[in-house]
């Protein structure tokens, strides 16, 4: 599974996911032009539309939809990062009690949450592009 993330300047960047496109960018007060969602916001939603997902799933074929509401706050001293999450799931008012159950079974599989709970391994490597031929000609004089 690959994607692909190009800067668009300042601190907007294109997250290219398939065939689907999302922005990112700094709200105002922190530099950028809010043309988007923070990666932060975009770290915290994937958890909570992943518990929505598996909500959903546990409500069954006719079940009704949840509704998630998710707030975070961040650390306050470095290193920076969400410090804490907190996720409340809202059920459709006729829920019984074995839907209701059947809901915390599925959470449980939120593939965002249980990645949370037992880290990737994560590696960042840093390189620097290599010219192709073509640049490497061009640059030289040469015709392409």
């Amino acid at each position: 599974m690959r994607l692909t993330v190009h800067s668009l300047g300042g601190d907007r960047h294109r997250i290219t996911i398939g065939r689907h496109e999302l922005i990112v960018d700094q709200p105002r007060e922190a530099g950028g032009e809010d043309a988007g969602p923070t990666p932060t916001d975009l770290f915290v939603a994937s958890l909570a539309s992943c518990v929505a997902h598996y909500a959903r799933r546990g409500l069954g074929g006719s079940g009704g939809a949840p509704v998630v509401h998710c707030s975070w706050t961040m650390s306050k001293t470095p290193p920076w990062r969400v410090a804490a999450i907190a996720i409340d799931v809202t059920l459709p008012a006729a829920t019984p009690d074995s839907r209701v159950a059947a809901v915390r079974r599925a959470v449980a599989h939120c593939t965002v949450h249980n990645s949370l709970l037992d880290p990737p391994m994560l590696t960042i490597a840093t390189a620097t592009a290599v010219p192709d031929a073509a640049s490497v000609r061009l640059a030289a004089g040469a015709r392409a």
